[in-house]
């Protein structure tokens, strides 16, 4: 005896289906697991740094010694306070290092996901920064405000500037994906590129600057700065997509069609799906988002139908 299904049944599973559709687009967009792993810091290049500060300041004291040992004792202070930091950093490293494998193992199922948030729960203490980044990361995946209210309560006045602008940028993120553009510029603006040691994070932090800025009324600016990355660069391999997106808003919000039909194709080539970005997402450049619906359409990667309901 075969049963039809119900009305309230087939809208459930529609509305289930969007929400598929949303995770999965929200999936193809974020950053790979290498990307968001990365910690701010790169701890060749601060180690390089501060022995070079140290031996110019041990020279320097050295050479004084016969007149006073004044000299001495600052290098000798400043030598165990560089000692103190550089043990903060490799326990900083370390930990990220750890939380990024955490993330990892929790793989694609709800199972690995339930369990890593689990764990960041009774591993970590309550307020540790990395532990909270991470935990925002997981549950982006089927709740955005929630990873926002996890985000919003870490002080980044009480943080350093990398790891508050990792913050920043995570939080700008999901407000992107929200369509909540001023909140986000708020968080941008506030962004300093220069001091991030990591090119792969500056490139990050730049694309997520750069569609912000573009949704937001300054099309040339965020043009300005996306194209000083090349998107096509190897060493920016995980974070393409996330640079061809913020290209495409950038360009359509210069004036600039061409540019922006330019990266929805290369974005179509790697995955039509993520056309929906630009069809789902609110507050897109009107002209921006026609063009990905009808590149979508010819691609045949997603229903005509579903296409022109916006998914």
């Amino acid at each position: 005896m075969s049963t039809a299904a119900t009305p309230d049944a087939v809208k459930k599973k529609k509305k289930k289906s969007a929400a598929a559709m949303q995770r999965e687009l929200r999936d193809l967009a974020r950053p790979s697991g290498e990307a968001q792993d990365r910690p701010p810091v790169d701890l060749k290049k601060t180690f390089v740094r501060v022995g070079g500060i140290l031996a110019v300041v041990w020279i320097v004291a050295v050479f004084c010694i016969r007149w006073t040992m004044i000299p001495v004792i600052v290098a000798g202070v400043l030598t165990v306070a560089a000692i103190g930091g550089a043990v903060w950093v490799v326990r900083y490293v370390n930990k990220s290092r750890e939380l990024g494998a955490l993330l990892r193992s929790a793989g694609e199922t709800e199972e690995g996901r339930v369990e890593a948030l689990r764990r960041l729960e009774t591993d970590f203490k309550r307020g540790d920064v990395q532990a909270s980044l991470a935990r925002a990361q997981l549950e982006m995946q089927e709740d955005p405000h929630k990873a926002l209210a996890t985000l919003e309560s870490i002080d980044l006045n009480k943080q350093i500037s990398p790891v508050a602008d990792q913050v920043r940028c995570t939080r700008a993120t999901i407000h992107l994906q929200l369509g909540e553009l001023p909140e986000a510029r708020a968080l941008v603006d506030k962004i300093e590129l220069g001091k991030q040691q990591e090119a792969k994070t500056r490139a990050m932090f730049a694309a997520v600057a750069g569609e912000t800025w573009a949704r937001t009324g300054l099309g040339k600016k965020a043009v300005e700065l996306l194209e000083v990355y090349n998107p096509d660069d190897p060493d920016y391999a995980e974070m393409r997509v996330q640079m061809l997106r913020a290209r495409a808003f950038a360009y359509a919000g210069a004036g600039d069609m061409k540019g922006a039909s330019r990266a929805l194709k290369k974005l179509g080539e790697i995955n039509p799906q993520l056309l929906g970005m630009f069809v789902a997402a609110k507050k897109v450049h009107p002209v921006l988002q026609q063009e990905a619906k009808q590149l979508l359409m010819r691609s045949g990667a997603v229903p005509r139908k579903m296409v022109r309901q916006k998914m």
